[in-house]
């Protein structure tokens, strides 16, 4: 995990959460109390996170954290993950932070991992998407893999994906394709997004790596990776929910492109409790 980016998105945590300390822990409790606490799972799940969760405490200091489970390890309903211990003002202060990271990405790992079992079985694997919490994309698309998915672009700069704007912009699928084979030559693949059986024949002629297939119905997406016969990588995209994500099983699909893994999950329910 690259601290930089880590250490960053916490310090923008911290100045959100205490600018001016944590008023309530200062004003009760001596600086010099020391304190245990435990770290509790509340429900099932897939733990995502412990380094962040670590790496917040080692910022603040003076806390020290015993994880009893690594990163991708299931966990249980009432089970005790961590014990935390030390200075009670600096365990306080970063509570609600540390808690707030390890159980969003725990969340996104455990729906990523339920998503990644209903495909066992063939060969397609599960992309994440861009559509992250602004500021936490680093941590959101780590968790993805944390629960078995696989990571699209990190960012526009990664690689190239002609979408239904860039078309319109263009004024066609041939001339965008053309234009970025030209720019880039064989150093970068190109995908093209495609809506109907016509625009995948365009995508085709025009010599694209990966034709995304977006939001179509599942026999259109049968024709379409029928009619492509891996001349090209296939991608499905657009409300990918979990029934869709089964029904999709064994098309034949080289990966199924998710964006509900980082915008539509449920936390894990974990909670710090002092001992």
């Amino acid at each position: 995990m690259n601290y930089v980016f880590v250490d960053e998105i916490i310090k923008r945590a911290f100045a959100e959460d205490f600018p001016y300390g944590d008023i309530t822990s200062e004003s009760l409790i001596d600086p010099c109390t020391m304190l245990d606490a435990a770290l509790v799972c509340k429900e099932d799940g897939v733990i995502a996170g412990i380094e962040v969760f670590e790496r917040v405490y080692a910022l603040l200091g003076d806390v020290t954290c015993q994880f009893f489970y690594k990163d991708g390890e299931t966990i249980r309903h009432n089970q005790k993950i961590a014990k935390i211990t030390g200075n009670a003002i600096n365990l306080l202060k970063g509570e609600r932070i540390a808690l707030n990271f390890i159980q969003r990405l725990s969340g996104i790992a455990s729906m990523t991992r339920k998503y990644t079992e209903a495909l066992s079985g063939c060969h397609t694997k599960l992309l994440d998407t861009r559509k992250t919490t602004p500021g936490m994309r680093y941590l959101e698309k780590y968790a993805v893999t944390i629960g078995g998915g696989v990571n699209h672009r990190f960012s526009l700069s990664d690689g190239i994906l002609i979408k239904d704007n860039h078309i319109v912009a263009v004024g066609g699928i041939k001339p965008a394709v053309e234009k970025a084979r030209s720019l880039h030559g064989f150093v970068r693949k190109i995908e093209v997004e495609v809506e109907t059986l016509e625009m995948v024949k365009e995508a085709l002629e025009a010599g694209a790596d990966i034709i995304m297939l977006d939001n179509m119905d599942i026999d259109t997406m049968k024709k379409a990776v029928a009619l492509i016969d891996g001349r090209a990588m296939t991608e499905c995209s657009g409300n990918i929910n979990f029934n869709r994500l089964q029904a999709l099983n064994g098309i034949g699909l080289d990966f199924i492109s998710c964006g509900s893994l980082t915008h539509s999950y449920s936390s894990l329910d974990i909670s710090l409790r002092i001992i």
